[in-house]
């Protein structure tokens, strides 16, 4: 039995099941891919969450949490990369875990992936929802309030839970359940709506930064780092820096470790590698730039946002767009409101492009029931009940749950699948140096253990509840896991059968292609 969970899953099946009927469509080229990166990287982490955690947690120093943010995501941009170009199919981490690290683990990061996709899109239908609001309240429309807004959320300084006297968030809801139709219908389809949001949202963001420097006033720098220049804690103990009022770190690191969020969306590049025209020379591409390029608009953005508001006045809902009402440009204010509009439904339409993606992986392989999670639909191609059943939970989270809570949750998710990766990569080149791999990743082992360590790092900053609820998730996981999967796994079918020898530590067998 532990033979079976800790067995890999040899690469050149992977590639066996991609020449079947129940594939997807290779319609996506190096800029599409690319552009599918910033669609998603670019979004609620840039117009609501760069005021949450400048307001709460580092102060005009958040240009440098994005800094260190954006480092680590780089050392693990670099191993998808590598991953990606050797096993170029749906499912991103939980691929490569289930080739290297083998099946137990693979299922922890495919349930991790999971997590993260769903938050963060339940995370950025939130923040759209405000920043509609937020528009259509400049011609003095309002949603009415019963329906405005999750019932509850949680106030940092104090410390404790208040009620909204909001029922549920309506706009999220709609939100959400219009781009479950849009992906439904197919990626080629979805991949040209993002175009036309990328576009526009990169223009609204050069306008931020072209306009907004003329209306920098350097004295709201000042104190610069006025949590700290740490904020480093250990499973919720604070071991350096200043704590808020729950207990939870501040700092530098502490804001990092939040606007993480911030930088989800280079690693939903890889769940479309089975959608690329050239996945081995073009994903990695895509991972790379769409990181860099958002690297440095997150930095210009902070600088100016931090420079026009003083932190502690930034709106933590729709701070961009307050801020340049604060300095009285209400046509800026509405351009804004526009784009950040725009520039968040791209980031939850490749959100929500991803996780269906995940499970379809995972239903491949038996983990998941395969009839439901692996349905293909013969006309458009997608995994259509996947994403309708992503559509409904993430709706259902949209809704009811606060955006403080979702962010960090999904960033623990998030910083554990890195961790992993960068682990991975490690072990797949101890096992199979020779191994083709049309990318490589450069300075192994150096790149692949500080992305760990950074990563950690982060994962350490964030507060305790964090750790409690990922344990609470992995813990539901895992009873699926031995109930289920184990049980309907095709590996430890094939094995059973005789049509695979398990694979040890030392010979997993690569196919070149």
């Amino acid at each position: 039995m532990w033979k079976d969970m800790f067995a890999h899953k040899p690469l050149h099946l992977f590639h066996e099941e991609m020449q079947g009927e129940n594939r997807l469509h290779r319609v996506l080229g190096r800029w599409s891919l690319t552009s599918l990166g910033i669609g998603c990287i670019i979004g609620a982490g840039i117009f609501v969450l760069t005021g949450l955690a400048a307001h709460y947690k580092a102060g005009p120093a958040l240009t440098v949490s994005f800094i260190v943010a954006g480092t680590a995501c780089v050392f693990a941009a670099l191993c998808y990369a590598e991953f990606v170009s050797m096993t170029p199919v749906a499912g991103s981490a939980y691929t490569y875990a289930y080739a290297t690290l083998g099946e137990l683990m693979a299922w922890i990061i495919g349930w991790d992936l999971i997590l993260e996709y769903s938050v963060a899109s339940a995370s950025v239908a939130h923040g759209w929802s405000k920043y509609f609001q937020n528009l259509i309240g400049i011609f003095h429309l309002k949603i009415p309030h019963l329906l405005a807004d999750a019932p509850f959320d949680f106030d940092p300084a104090a410390g404790q839970f208040i009620a909204t006297g909001s029922m549920f968030d309506l706009m999220a809801l709609l939100i959400v359940a219009g781009l479950t139709i849009v992906l439904v219908i197919g990626i080629r389809e979805s991949s040209r709506f993002n175009n036309i949001m990328v576009f526009i949202k990169l223009a609204v963001v050069l306008l931020v930064i072209g306009v907004g420097v003329f209306y920098i006033d350097t004295a709201n720098w000042h104190p610069f780092a006025p949590f700290g220049w740490s904020g480093l804690s250990i499973f919720g103990k604070t071991i350096l820096g200043q704590t808020s009022a729950d207990g939870s770190p501040i700092g530098v690191l502490a804001g990092a470790a939040v606007i993480f969020f911030a930088y989800i969306g280079f690693d939903s590049v890889s769940t479309q590698a089975e959608e690329a025209k050239n996945p081995q020379r073009d994903v990695p591409f895509g991972i790379i730039a769409s990181l860099l390029i958002c690297t440095v608009l997150y930095i210009a953005v902070t600088i100016v946002l931090t420079g026009m508001v003083p932190y502690d006045q930034i709106d933590i809902h729709a701070p961009v767009a307050s801020a340049f009402q604060r300095v009285g440009l209400t046509w800026a204010q509405f351009i804004i409101s526009i784009g950040a509009v725009v520039g968040i439904t791209s980031v939850l339409l490749v959100l929500m492009l991803s996780q269906p993606r995940v499970l379809l992986a995972m239903a491949r392989d038996g983990l998941l029931p395969p009839s439901f999670f692996g349905s293909v639909h013969p006309r458009f191609r997608t995994p259509w009940k996947s994403t309708i059943v992503t559509g409904i939970f993430v709706g259902l989270m949209a809704s009811f749950i606060p955006l403080g809570i979702l962010a960090e949750l999904v960033n623990i998710g998030t910083l554990l699948a890195f961790v992993i990766v960068c682990t991975a990569v490690l072990i797949m080149r101890y096992r199979n140096p020779n191994a083709e791999r049309p990318f490589r990743c450069p300075m192994v082992p150096v790149v692949p253990i500080l992305g760990v360590l950074l990563c950690l790092l982060l994962m350490f900053s964030l507060p305790s509840q964090n750790w409690l609820r990922l344990f609470v998730w992995m813990m539901i996981g895992m009873l699926i896991y031995f109930l289920y999967g184990r049980y309907h796994s095709v590996m430890a079918k094939r094995r059973a059968q005789g049509l695979d020898k398990p694979i040890t530590n030392n010979q997993i067998p690569i196919t070149k292609h």
